[in-house]
């Protein structure tokens, strides 16, 4: 039985991987500092160490694990909060990135999955959908910690054999995703609309983003695990655009809810327009999404009404 170690396993994302993980047949060790992530997440058959990706004595829990993989999901996701303090956003996407690395160096992993953004590393797009071949100017300094851990997983490749696939994630959404943070634009909308509040749409709310489900998203790093890649970047998305406002509608709907969104100041550092060309994780990861936006929006308001 192969053992992965997932960072932000008890996170959003995280802890949907973990589960698909556990279900497929493989040992899970979570590592996950809780700043985000919650033990109402944990899946009973994972190992948890409760670490920061920052620490030096996280080289202990690999020692003791001694894992073949890695799914590096533990971030600083915050767009707003990386303009706020972008030390942190560094610190903890840089700097723990590369702890982690040397974690795995030093204890013979042999290969990594990272969750990267292709929402925020592209910038602007100069055509939608964004492939991979796309130029990178983030716009945010979180995009640009994000592909700075690509560059240093290259580095890492190439000097030491440490394989790795990273995954450039569009907007993912589902259960578990914390309406309180201000990320994840979905579950803020379900969360004020079944509480029967009025959400903020920022800007005009004709900026479009590519809404893919948490699900997919574990199945692309199951496949990204599992397929032999040459150390390559892939998109993870569903090619589609979304409007805010058309979401808002869509949730609205979903929900049964009769408040209306108010309008506030546009924020910085969001791109416009994006979605993300996924044909060559389609071709050489053999993955595609599965729910389509009605579906998954269905089934995280279902989700919001039985945690309620």
């Amino acid at each position: 039985m192969s053992k992965v170690i997932v960072t932000g396993g008890l996170g959003f994302i995280g802890s949907n991987i973990v589960d698909l993980l556990i279900e497929t047949g493989y040992e899970v060790a979570i590592v996950d500092n809780l700043s985000t992530g919650s033990k109402k997440n944990m899946n009973r058959k994972a190992k948890f160490y409760q670490k920061d990706i920052c620490n030096a004595d996280l080289l202990n829990v690999f020692k003791k694990e001694k894992p073949e993989y890695v799914v590096h999901e533990a971030a600083q996701i915050n767009v707003r909060k990386s303009f706020s303090d972008p030390v942190f956003d560094a610190g903890v996407n840089v700097v723990g990135s590369v702890n982690l690395l040397e974690c795995c160096r030093k204890t013979g992993v042999e290969k990594i999955v990272y969750a990267s953004s292709g929402g925020a590393i592209y910038g602007e797009p100069e055509h939608i959908p964004a492939d991979e071949k796309h130029a990178i100017r983030p716009l945010s300094p979180y995009g640009a910690s994000k592909y700075t851990v690509e560059k240093y997983l290259s580095i890492y490749k190439k000097n030491y054999g440490i394989d790795y696939v990273s995954l450039r994630y569009a907007n993912v959404y589902g259960p578990r995703q914390d309406p309180l943070g201000e990320a994840g634009v979905i579950s803020i909308f379900i969360n004020k609309l079944l509480g029967k509040i009025s959400p903020i749409i920022y800007g005009d709310g004709e900026q479009t983003r590519d809404f893919v489900y948490v699900k997919d998203v574990a199945r692309a790093n199951l496949k990204a695990l599992e397929t032999s890649t040459p150390g390559t970047e892939y998109n993870i998305g569903t090619g589609v655009e979304t409007s805010v406002n058309k979401l808002f509608e869509k949730i609205k709907e979903a929900t049964g809810s009769s408040e209306n969104a108010f309008h506030g100041k546009a924020a910085s550092g969001e791109v416009r327009r994006i979605s993300l060309d996924i044909r060559l994780a389609g071709k050489e990861l053999g993955w595609k999404p599965e729910t389509a936006l009605d579906a998954g929006l269905k089934e995280t308001v279902e989700w919001f009404r039985k945690r309620a």
